[in-house]
């Protein structure tokens, strides 16, 4: 096994997290077009380097529901120290709390877009990209997405 060491922002106010090891109780998220089919579609506008542009996909919450994590009332207990760990094709990583993106707690949007400014993604960013448009930069904005894994924080 391998150990992952989350990084906790300290403008958050937390205290720095204990290792994370990776093994079976990982649960990836699939987010190709079988597992995005039949989701609603949304739209967003978000703050891209200073330009807003409006993108176009699926929530990221209803991806990882489709794949069997805990969801609404069931984030709870054991389930609330769950992350979505989201990785890019260059090694980027962005990390969300369940709890955070869960929609009866932290509602924070996250689309995992196939479309921005009413083309497809190109190789640059895509085929598909987070999207975080509350976030004040793009920084969560994961480009080339390539793997989305839900991970329970054990110590």
């Amino acid at each position: 096994m391998r150990s992952v060491t989350l990084v906790v922002l300290a403008a958050m106010g937390m205290a720095a997290a204990a290792p994370v090891t990776a093994g079976a109780a990982d649960i990836a998220v699939p987010f190709d077009a079988a597992a995005q089919a039949g989701l609603p579609r949304a739209s967003v506008t978000f703050n891209d380097h200073g330009k807003a542009v409006q993108c176009e996909g699926v929530w990221l919450i209803d991806l990882v529901a489709r794949a069997g994590v805990p969801v609404g009332e069931a984030v709870r207990g054991p389930a609330l120290a769950t992350v979505i760990i989201a990785d890019a094709a260059d090694g980027y990583r962005a990390v969300f709390s369940l709890g955070e993106i869960d929609r009866k707690l932290g509602a924070v949007p996250v689309l995992v877009a196939d479309r921005c400014g009413g083309v497809s993604l190109g190789e640059a960013a895509g085929p598909l990209r987070l999207v975080v448009p509350g976030d004040g930069r793009a920084a969560r904005s994961v480009r080339q997405l390539r793997r989305v894994t839900a991970r329970q924080v054990t110590n």
